[in-house]
């Protein structure tokens, strides 16, 4: 049978600029080797299929792909998918979304051209193996050692469903210029079991970091927006830095090197010292439907 799809561009309210990401509507009876294909076809950074939910008291079951492999959760299909079923299916404002690492509270603000979503994230932050050695990661990052570092942070790997290399970086400069090494990255980042490396810097042009992705290793050499890793990013700062207790917010800016510039907000709460809540927010705005054919 054709099955409906969509396209949104997520983590903005401007068509043609943040994270494009395909919303099929109608995945069941697909196998996994099948989504894969589709998510290979379209080519985005994500694909998510959206299926009947196991637990009949929630909206969905959603899959989300990369070009290259499935992942357990993600930030801007969440977003985008649930703007995209509250839009289709008239619901919300509240949806449960059953992702591989558990089900995902979204809730949906409907606009005229898409919506805005903001998400708690499944599971908090914590540590998640010891980062590579600076000069080894300068050189899978194709920038001088001296690059990495500012105000007393350094990189780490935290994980709130799969691990992340964080890594501070100087200033936006360095930010610019990196770019991964591939005669390196994979000795080097596979090597420290992370999957991508979110690259961050302090507070420049409207936001309060500044912030890249890569992610190779999943078919997606450079990412416009990345919620999970901004979901992870409360673990890597209370490493680095103290924070009191309460709500935290931040804006986080990405995807400006590509000309997909991108607005993530991340709010993170401090009970006792310790990271209880983290929160990601952002808009989506519809681009394309269509349907795949037989």
């Amino acid at each position: 049978m054709p099955r409906r799809f969509l396209t949104l561009d997520v983590f903005t309210d401007a068509k043609f600029t943040g994270n494009p990401l395909a919303v099929v509507l109608d995945g069941e009876d697909l196998s996994v080797s099948e989504m894969q294909t589709i998510a290979r076809e379209f080519n985005l950074s994500e694909t998510t299929f959206v299926l009947p939910p196991e637990d009949p008291e929630n909206t969905a079951r959603v899959r989300i792909f990369t070009p290259a492999s499935e992942l357990p959760f993600a930030g801007h299909p969440t977003i985008g998918t649930a703007v995209a079923l509250a839009t289709e299916r008239s619901i919300g404002p509240d949806l449960m979304l059953e992702e591989n690492v558990g089900v995902v509270p979204v809730k949906v603000t409907r606009t005229a051209s898409g919506g805005n979503a903001v998400f708690k994230s499944p599971l908090l932050s914590e540590p998640a193996g010891t980062a590579p050695a600076s000069g080894k990661i300068a050189e899978a990052l194709g920038i001088d050692e001296t690059g990495i570092g500012f105000d007393g942070h350094t990189p780490g790997i935290f994980s709130a469903g799969f691990p992340v290399l964080f890594v501070p970086v100087r200033d936006l400069e360095t930010l610019g210029a990196a770019y991964p090494n591939m005669a390196v990255w994979q000795v080097v980042l596979d090597g420290c079991g992370a999957r991508l490396a979110y690259l961050y810097t302090a507070r420049n042009d409207g936001y309060d970091m500044q912030t890249r992705c890569f992610a190779p290793s999943d078919g997606v050499m450079e990412d416009p927006a990345t919620g999970s890793a901004v979901a992870t990013l409360p673990g890597q700062l209370l490493a680095q830095e103290a924070y009191s207790d309460g709500r935290h917010d931040l804006t986080i800016g990405q995807g400006i090197e590509m000309g997909r510039e991108s607005r993530i907000d991340l709010g993170f709460t401090i009970s006792g010292s310790a990271l209880s809540e983290v929160r990601i927010g952002g808009s989506a705005v519809f681009v394309q439907r269509g349907e795949l054919l037989n």
